[in-house]
């Protein structure tokens, strides 16, 4: 069963959750770095919804960034990591393509943390 969805409860749970665990990436100064993957993908499976996907500059070139649709409206928690506004695509993407991004185990860590946030 899906747990019932509040994006404020869900951004600041996130925010308690997100380590190294969960993207090597993770800077504390920048906690959102790097987590889109994972992120999306503990939303998925806890809220549903779909996984949506667009490119954004990353290291001097375009890479996925990947969000969440839940209820007909985009949700992107991981959306203070960019210094820029992001241009969102809305492409359709699934948890597989977005796993390429991000390991099992960083997502169960997420997933983890997440519920016992």
């Amino acid at each position: 069963m899906k747990q019932a969805f509040d994006p404020a409860a869900v951004q600041d749970r996130l925010r308690r959750s997100w380590s190294a665990g969960s993207s090597s990436r993770f800077r504390p100064d920048n906690p959102a770095l790097g987590q889109c993957s994972a992120t999306a993908l503990v939303v998925h499976q806890v809220f549903g919804g779909e996984v949506l996907k667009t490119l954004v500059p990353l290291e001097g070139r375009m890479a996925p960034h990947f969000y969440n649709r839940i209820g007909g409206r985009c949700f992107d928690f991981t959306a203070e990591q960019f210094a820029m506004p992001v241009r969102y695509d809305d492409a359709i993407s699934s948890p597989e393509e977005a796993l390429t991004d991000t390991s099992p185990a960083q997502v169960a860590q997420l997933l983890a943390t997440f519920h016992a946030a």
